[in-house]
């Protein structure tokens, strides 16, 4: 966008003495005021990414490398962190100040506030709003891509094509998804492809029959170009409720997030442009079950998609705009824990080895079924998380006698366990096997330790975390503030704290969208 030239020409009089030509002058104030329009947007949006998530995330990867002797440091490792412009955005809905997924994308996508559950209509379910994926694909003939690490029906991928007035019509999302005419669509499975009573036809016919290749296999994907025309890609190797694996689940040659991206930017690469957004959703599936080790990674493994984009901005510097933000906090991690005082022992984390929920389908299933042991039970723990029984150091604390702090006490980042934290672990053992599966309601006391979660997971995860210095103080959403990092055209509309509607409306203002 210009400023009209009638400005410029009312400045003239205020520069005339520098020797500037009234032409000159008009030009030169004209160029000062332009805003680059993007051509490029990348939206990667962190699904419970909030401040807690980056930062630990980069304190992390600080901490695996060496030390200066006593001397901590830490440098930006995340690509999202060095980004030119920050800002800071409050994402309060018409519902909560802890919101959930579908209202707060819904703000992002169309600057508007709605109620938790909500996906971009009114309170009263009756108006719709058009997102900016749909606005700059109708008014501006921008390709659309919208890429998931979660089900691509889900919340924050929905509230960029559908409108419906629960997020939990997956099927008529699906319709929705398929209506779209967007471009290329990438990640985890869709939900309910026959309906949530199996009599409908299967999301993916419908796709086929509106034109859409439908893509199962990694090999399939690879082999894309941009002439195969309308895409949907299924990730091959799904993992729970049809969603991608975890980042520390995947086996080599895998592909992740970031090769989604790089994929559709070869597909979405155009002349007219194209939009955008990728959701990095299971940040947040792993806050809710406070698993900081498969947060972290997944965190690393967002930005790493990030990274592919700051490469394409990198040939394309003034026609590109990449945007990295949250739609809210989950789990309400804390950097630093009780236990540690002010110490923490964030390397401890590459001690895990599995996700809370790989554990739970490789592992607690079958323990459960065999009725296994405490003690073949504690084998796997220590080799797949690192936690240690206390009786298996015994002759390590003899040999420590002269140091100052024992050393199975907590501050010392040890991944002994104490006693306190054994039976604590014993007992959601205890608790894990005498589970049906069909309890529906937990007591306060129940719920406060282990959430909706499998009790011997969610205290493994716990112990592991306070080890290592974070906490969480919920299984659910918190009221914080998310991150807004920019890059590229127009990233100075992006400085400030600001509320998350301003994210479209900075969006819109920029590409002229009405």
């Amino acid at each position: 966008m210009k400023v009209k030239k009638i400005t410029a020409l009312l400045m003239t009089a205020t520069v005339l003495a520098s020797g500037m030509s009234v032409t000159q002058t008009a030009f030169a104030q004209e160029e000062s005021q332009e805003t680059k329009i993007p051509k490029y947007i990348f939206l990667f949006i962190g699904d419970g990414m909030s401040y807690p998530q980056v930062q630990a995330t980069n304190y992390y990867l600080n901490e695996l490398e060496e030390k200066e002797g006593d001397i901590l440091t830490s440098s930006s490792k995340l690509n999202m962190m060095n980004f030119p412009v920050s800002g800071s955005a409050q994402t309060y809905d018409s519902t909560s100040f802890c919101p959930d997924s579908a209202s707060t994308a819904t703000s992002i996508s169309t600057g508007h506030k709605t109620y938790s559950g909500t996906i971009n209509m009114d309170e009263k379910m009756e108006t719709p709003y058009e997102t900016i994926a749909e606005k700059l694909k109708k008014q501006l003939g921008y390709k659309v891509g919208i890429l998931s690490s979660v089900n691509l029906n889900h919340a924050t991928p929905a509230a960029f094509y559908a409108h419906q007035a629960s997020r939990n019509n997956y099927y008529e999302i699906g319709e929705e998804m398929v209506a779209s005419e967007f471009d290329y669509f990438a990640g985890g499975g869709l939900k309910q492809t026959t309906g949530a009573d199996e009599d409908k036809t299967d999301l993916y016919q419908l796709a086929e029959e509106a034109g859409y290749k439908v893509v199962k296999t990694q090999a399939e994907a690879e082999a894309l170009t941009a002439e195969d025309g309308k895409t949907i890609v299924i990730d091959e190797t799904l993992a729970d409720d049809d969603s991608m694996s975890y980042s520390m689940d995947l086996e080599e040659g895998e592909w992740g997030l970031a090769d989604y991206v790089e994929k559709g930017i070869e597909v979405l690469d155009n002349e007219k442009g194209f939009f955008m957004m990728c959701e990095g959703g299971k940040i947040d599936w792993a806050c809710h079950a406070n698993d900081a080790a498969a947060t972290i990674t997944d965190t690393k493994a967002m930005d790493d998609a990030v990274g592919k984009a700051v490469e394409f901005y990198k040939e394309h510097p003034d026609e590109t705009l990449i945007l990295v933000t949250g739609d809210h906090e989950t789990g309400g991690m804390t950097i630093g824990y009780a236990g540690t005082d002010y110490d923490t022992f964030l390397s401890n984390m590459q001690n895990q080895k599995i996700s809370y929920a790989k554990f739970d389908s490789d592992y607690v299933s079958g323990y459960k079924e065999n009725k296994t042991d405490f003690d073949t039970v504690m084998k796997d723990v220590t080799e797949l998380f690192g936690l240690q029984a206390p009786a298996e150091v015994k002759e390590v604390s003899k040999q420590a006698d002269s140091k100052d702090v024992h050393p199975e006490s907590e501050d010392t980042g040890s991944l002994v366990m104490t006693e306190y934290e054994y039976n604590k672990l014993k007992a959601a053992y205890e608790e894990t096997m005498s589970r049906t599966g069909e309890e529906k309601e937990f007591d306060q006391e129940e719920y406060v330790l282990y959430g909706s979660y499998e009790p011997l997971t969610v205290t493994i995860t716990h112990i592991l975390n306070n080890k290592s210095g974070i906490n969480f103080s919920s299984y659910a959403h918190t009221g914080l503030p998310v991150e807004v990092f920019a890059m590229g055209a127009g990233q100075e509309q992006f400085d400030g704290y600001y509320d998350n509607t301003d994210i479209y409306n900075k969006m819109a203002d920029l590409t002229g969208v009405k």
